[in-house]
């Protein structure tokens, strides 16, 4: 690094602090490139846009050589560089620090992104939803590229329309966590108005998280009197044979490590196939479990539920069975009826403290409203 050049995080601390003190007024003259980076840092059903263009230009500001267009270093030439590199090892603890609303995993890991060694040209297309987004994207690099904007104009620009997301979004929900306060001191819900209004939020569009949440939160809430305790919840997105799970939740006894039951979430029927996926991840499991347990939100097929519980003897003491979601929380309540209010709080704070990815702002939106309308009634 040269004697005077900033350092990538100094560079993102600088902007940072630029756009706080502008946050009412663009950094960008020409209206199409001010409304380009409106549509990648605002587009609400794929966030990897904007953290790929935020990895590429801060690798251009930090390197002035290198062409923002090639974050790739399997392109092999000069000008190329590890946008990955910028993306993981700046830019997550910057986004994650200043709560931006980006998603929490690196860009170049998204199937649109990975395993490529050429520019990102606009003569390419990039395979990826929406369209619009990638395209979008390749143009404002291209006009970085061209010398239309300096890198460090449009990412101030960037920065700057993630804090005003950010902080919209947080007033939005300072708004509705006050609302609900002033329900405080009423009389509790009752166990079937939790279970509706649970019923409700998992019918939204988008909620296949909700599940393994509404299973999690049974065991905050009710976990000292059962002495047992829920694992950390894996990422949405990591598969089980990545993270070396049992499945969604994984249960432990109050001080030990060992998983004696596991759950595993299903939006949709569980099937044959998904019982002999299990029974692998049942025999290679050390030490055994208990139970390995399918919550799902869809009817239960008899014919399945019977093959599943034919494999107790067969796995030697393991027990699997499959769940209706609502029916496992509806038990749970009425068995724990006093601690109801107590579920509920874990369920929304479960709900609010998964990153957008995961649980979506609408969604987190959604409960509160839900709750409060609920508990106004």
């Amino acid at each position: 690094m040269a004697k005077n050049q900033k350092s990538p995080e100094e560079i993102l601390q600088n902007i940072y602090k630029s756009a706080s003190k502008e946050l009412g007024k663009s950094f960008v003259a020409d209206n199409k490139i001010r409304k380009l980076a409106e549509y990648v840092c605002l587009c609400p059903s794929n966030r990897a846009g904007v953290r790929l263009l935020m990895a590429c230009l801060l690798g251009k500001i930090h390197l002035k050589n290198v062409d923002p267009r090639k974050p790739y270093t399997e392109i092999g030439t000069k000008d190329c560089f590890s946008g990955r590199t910028y993306d993981e090892h700046y830019l997550t603890l910057f986004i994650n620090r200043n709560r931006l609303p980006c998603n929490p995993t690196t860009a170049f890991l998204t199937p649109t992104l990975r395993n490529i060694d050429h520019p990102l040209t606009k003569d390419r297309e990039l395979v990826g939803r929406p369209r619009e987004l990638y395209a979008a994207s390749l143009q404002l690099l291209d006009d970085v590229a061209k010398g239309k904007i300096s890198a460090d104009l449009l990412l101030a620009e960037t920065i700057r329309l993630l804090l005003k997301m950010r902080n919209e979004k947080l007033s939005r929900m300072d708004s509705l966590l006050e609302s609900l306060k002033r329900t405080e001191g009423s009389l509790p819900l009752s166990s079937e108005a939790i279970i509706n209004l649970i019923s409700q939020h998992l019918a939204c569009k988008n909620s296949s998280r909700l599940p393994v949440l509404t299973v999690a939160a049974a065991y905050q809430a009710a976990g000292e009197r059962l002495v047992e305790r829920a694992r950390p919840l894996k990422s949405h997105n990591a598969a089980d044979l990545q993270t070396g799970a049992l499945g969604d939740v994984e249960i432990c006894l109050v001080g030990d490590d060992d998983v004696v039951a596991a759950y595993e979430m299903k939006m949709k029927r569980v099937t044959i196939d998904d019982i002999d996926a299990a029974v692998v991840k049942i025999v290679g499991a050390k030490p055994q479990v208990n139970s390995y347990l399918f919550v799902t939100t869809e009817d239960i097929d008899e014919a399945v539920a019977e093959y599943a519980a034919s494999f107790y003897e067969k796995t030697g003491g393991t027990e699997i069975a499959i769940l209706d979601c609502i029916g496992f929380l509806r038990h749970f309540l009425h068995l724990f009826h006093r601690l109801r209010t107590e579920y509920l709080n874990a369920y929304q704070k479960l709900v609010l403290e998964e990153p957008d990815s995961a649980v979506s702002q609408n969604l987190k939106e959604a409960f509160l409203a839900l709750r409060q309308s609920a508990e106004s009634e």
